[in-house]
């Protein structure tokens, strides 16, 4: 075999290991859900899950953030209220399947005992991909004792 037709041969097969590698990857990418913005907000009401799909909706919310509503949506979570500053919400996991979303979290106080404040709910925003979206998800919220917090259904 010559030296040229071995080196032809190798990118050959350098190509085809690319392109296998590429199809590959391509069929077992991941979801990138990204934890974009945890703060408070004096909109009331009690622990809920929100299911937001354009920007009015995030506004309602008492949330400024730059979700690109084109290609994705946002799940916020609100817990609360609260009349003492210092509280935060701690997510110890999220897990999905088919069927529904788990995501299990929690308020820490604050150590001081924080200090008096005008009512507000914390809250945790995720931007998923537009790609994941499926009707009929269930998205549940519970404590690490397994107690529930907040439920909703992706409408």
């Amino acid at each position: 075999m010559s030296r040229v037709h071995r080196t032809r041969k190798a990118k050959s097969v350098k190509r085809w290991w690319a392109l296998m590698a590429l199809l590959l990857l391509a069929g077992c990418r991941e979801v990138r859900v990204k934890t974009y913005a945890i703060g408070t907000t004096p909109v009331m009401g009690g622990n809920q899950i929100e299911i937001v799909r354009d920007q009015p909706s995030l506004e309602r919310l008492g949330i400024k953030a730059p979700v690109r509503f084109k290609g994705e949506f946002g799940v916020v979570l609100l817990l609360g209220p609260h009349n003492r500053t210092g509280y935060r919400q701690i997510v110890e996991s999220i897990r999905a399947n088919d069927e529904r979303v788990r995501v299990v979290a929690f308020e820490s106080a604050p150590a001081d005992g924080g200090e008096p404040a005008a009512d507000y709910r914390t809250y945790t925003l995720w931007i998923i991909p537009n790609s994941v979206y499926r009707r009929g998800i269930r998205v549940e919220v519970v404590t690490p004792g397994d107690e529930p917090v907040a439920q909703t259904e992706l409408p």
